[in-house]
């Protein structure tokens, strides 16, 4: 067959590979690998190797430190040290605000809340300003660090102050009309006031199920008051009713008040937490104890002056039991019963020190876990004032009680799951964002050759 010729030309396509002449060879490839060669973080390199954070130094450093992360012993520990100080603390403060000093035939009753404060904040300053310095490490430009590191946090922390220093005087004033079982349940309810504050003020929506947690506390804590002893006693002589019925409430109207300041001083340190990134939770412990003993300190200085006049009867100060002057009757009732000294030491040095296994959870764990350690410590806080003070509960109470711990329980599974479920969007975001970052970066290379 003749041979025919072909209507197009054939053409030769180029070829992706550079190859370059004998003299060139060498310099082209040193070329090649500086413009592909980057360090770990993704930095292209300079000619000479080193990258354009000076990554040569680093490689002649010494590799830095891994930091483990805690492990079950220290999660064991931490739950021991919040059970072991919070569990003494709790039967010591029942026992100075409950339970008479004395001989039998003259009892007396510790009504100082204000000189119990001070006390534990005392305590508390001392032993987060030693917890601060422990943790900042030791190469740092401002140390010893700042308790407040920026004026600007100032004020917020003013308001965390006033209203903790408030809180307490409220909650041991309504020990005198309910006792310590409903104190207890009701503070193991510091859902109620917290939601209420987000949603008046903050106008936060919550889902449903946190509604559904709210209506559980309200009503173990409702049950568990309705039927207590003292209320069943009211109701069966009659002419006791209204009296019963009146302390009853008035006790949870101070408790209540009580309640608010504490969900105020949370939601404060949650906003002091968001609003300043810098501030630590050792930080938080010793300055907020430092402000809520200048505060009682200062209150109790001007309380004598302040009592006697139109003002001091205004605000409601006692006069008559302690002339104005709680430091010094407080320090006489010591002197009169010393008991009475060494429960008040003891309860401010497992305050203090159970306060320093909280924040290290907080840091090194979850709060979720916090929350559960907590909610179980105050069952287990019932459950001790039950045995050591002869307390007894009928079946309605123990219905009262299962459903508080109930709601509270359901709530922190519910937001653990929650959490989980966040925690895996956010792997997943960061295993897509990291794998598109690795293929542009293996793509840039061949697009400059």
């Amino acid at each position: 067959m003749a041979r025919r010729k072909q209507a197009t030309p054939i053409r030769r396509e180029p070829s992706s590979e550079v190859i370059p002449a004998a003299g060139e060879s060498s310099r082209n490839t040193r070329s090649i690998e500086n413009v592909s060669s980057q360090d770990s973080n993704g930095i292209p390199t300079k000619p000479n190797g080193t990258s354009k954070t000076l990554t040569s130094k680093a490689t002649n450093a010494a590799p830095p430190a891994v930091h483990q992360p805690p492990g079950l012993t220290q999660l064991l520990i931490c739950i021991a040290g919040i059970y072991v100080s919070f569990l003494s603390w709790a039967v010591l403060q029942e026992r100075i605000t409950t339970t008479p000093y004395g001989p039998a035939d003259q009892p007396e009753m510790f009504r100082f809340p204000i000189l119990l404060n001070t006390v534990q904040s005392l305590f508390a300053l001392l032993t987060g300003y030693v917890y601060l310095i422990a943790t900042t490490p030791r190469g740092k430009a401002s140390f010893p660090p700042a308790l407040i590191p920026t004026r600007r946090a100032l004020p917020p922390l003013a308001l965390v102050a006033l209203t903790s220093s408030l809180a307490s005087p409220f909650g041991y004033a309504s020990l005198a009309h309910i006792d310590y079982l409903t104190f207890i349940l009701a503070k193991s309810c510091k859902l109620l006031p917290v939601m209420a504050l987000q949603l008046t003020i903050f106008r936060t929506r919550y889902p449903l199920y946190k509604y559904a947690v709210v209506f559980l506390v309200t009503a173990g804590v409702a049950v568990f008051t309705l039927h207590h002893p003292g209320a069943k006693a009211g109701r069966s002589k009659g002419s006791s009713k209204d009296s019963s019925a009146s302390s009853t409430s008035w006790g949870l109207l101070l408790l209540g008040i009580n309640l608010l300041f504490d969900g105020l001083t949370n939601s404060t340190q949650d906003h002091i937490f968001r609003a300043y990134r810098s501030f630590t939770g050792p930080q938080m412990m010793a300055a907020q104890n430092a402000l809520n003993t200048l505060l009682t300190v200062a209150y109790m200085l001007a309380a004598p002056h302040v009592a006697p006049t139109a003002v001091g009867a205004w605000l409601g100060m006692d006069v008559g039991l302690t002339g104005g002057n709680e430091w010094s009757a407080a320090l006489a009732f010591v002197r009169r019963h010393p008991a009475v000294g060494r429960d008040i030491l003891g309860f401010a040095a497992c305050g203090a020190i159970g306060q320093v296994f909280i924040f290290y959870t907080l840091a090194h764990f979850s709060s979720l876990l916090l929350v559960t350690v907590t909610v179980t410590r105050k069952m287990l806080t019932m459950m001790l004032s039950v045995v050591m003070f002869g307390h007894r509960l009928s079946p309605m109470q123990w219905l009262g009680v299962s459903l508080v711990f109930g709601g509270i329980g359901a709530e922190g599974v519910i937001a653990r799951r929650e959490k989980r479920a966040k925690d895996r969007l956010k792997v997943q975001s960061k295993t897509l964002t990291a794998t598109t970052t690795g293929s542009l970066q293996q793509e840039e290379p061949k697009k400059e050759l």
